[in-house]
């Protein structure tokens, strides 16, 4: 089968296009002819091998996962002989975490690990909820605990994260402030956000207006400034991805280290996002999707052979919404 493989760190052109073995599915797993994938930040951190502190995790001189991608959509091919779930001919989605594997034909993945796809989306659509989906369901439902007439305020509401996080929160009642771009504005506004703060004209964290929210998804300010615009029992929920800048030894991880080390001391809640594919939390989204409360904006479309060409429009910081892979 065709794949993206990576055998060293370095930039998108560093990817290759190359047939290797089709995978066998284990007994607890199902192979899924890919119909879709989609791009994260996640990804171009493997790339890079950037913050370089990760690669103690990746892998120290190359990835030890060979093929790249995590979400993905597709028609379940076969299964192995426990599971019991699905059958061939099913349409799922799903995340194959630190594992990777999407950007390719075919996939195998634990059946807790995938979900029946929501029948009012496409293949495309599908694929790009599942890692940026659960960040913004835990974020926000989890961690933020967001409720009916919360104030919820997303730096980064243009992103893939972001977009869908701006449709949750409406979807648990909460009144939106998003950060965006000039050129973004009408896309997130055109998702439910209630106010739009221009980050090219004004700096968000001097609002004198208190949210009793905010999800920080880029990491481009510091707790002092993102803790101004909270009330004294508001929550601050970091997870921030950033975008690449020539390479770093820590990247975001020293706010999110600096929040972990700060939290016990201030009145404030200080919550650090971590994610992992979940059955449960995909069950949701699908469940939101189908509901008609989450609908995933795709940016760009670019065929399996054009991986490098996505990412590298990825990490430059030009995206907005998803980039998807079509297969």
């Amino acid at each position: 089968m065709k794949a993206i493989v990576q055998d060293r760190y370095g930039p998108p052109e560093s990817l290759t296009l190359a047939e290797v073995d089709p995978p066998v599915p284990a007994a607890n797993e199902v192979l899924v002819r890919v119909e879709a994938a989609a791009l994260n930040a996640y990804d171009w951190h493997v790339l890079r091998g950037d913050p370089r502190l990760a690669r103690l995790a990746l892998g120290r001189s190359k990835p030890r996962a060979r093929i790249r991608g995590r979400d993905f959509a597709g028609v379940v091919e076969s299964v192995g002989a426990k599971v019991q779930q699905f059958h061939p001919g099913d349409a799922v989605f799903g995340d194959l975490g630190d594992a990777n594997g999407a950007f390719a034909e075919y996939v195998c993945v634990p059946e807790t690990l995938i979900a029946p796809k929501p029948a009012n989306l496409t293949p495309q659509q599908a694929a790009a909820l599942p890692l940026a989906g659960v960040t913004a369901l835990m974020g926000l439902a989890d961690l933020g605990q967001v409720r009916p007439g919360h104030r919820v305020l997303i730096n980064g509401a243009s992103g893939g994260v972001g977009t869908l996080a701006v449709q949750l929160a409406k979807a648990l009642g909460a009144s939106v402030t998003a950060v965006c771009s000039t050129r973004n504005a009408d896309l997130v506004r055109s998702l439910g956000a209630d106010h739009i703060v221009d980050y090219t004209r004004s700096d968000f964290t001097h609002d004198p207006s208190p949210h009793d929210v905010v999800f920080d998804l880029v990491g481009n300010r510091s707790l002092t400034a993102l803790r101004r615009v909270l009330p004294p029992a508001g929550t601050l929920i970091l997870s921030g991805g950033g975008v690449y800048r020539g390479g770093s030894l820590v990247g975001p991880v020293w706010l999110i280290a600096r929040g972990r080390l700060l939290a016990p001391f201030v009145r404030q809640r200080i919550a650090v996002l971590t994610t992992a594919p979940s059955r449960k939390h995909l069950d949701l989204l699908r469940d939101h999707a189908e509901a008609g409360h989450l609908t995933p904006v795709i940016d760009r479309s670019y065929p399996l052979h054009e991986v490098p060409q996505a990412l590298r429009y990825l990490e430059g910081e030009h995206a907005r919404a998803k980039v998807v892979i079509t297969i």
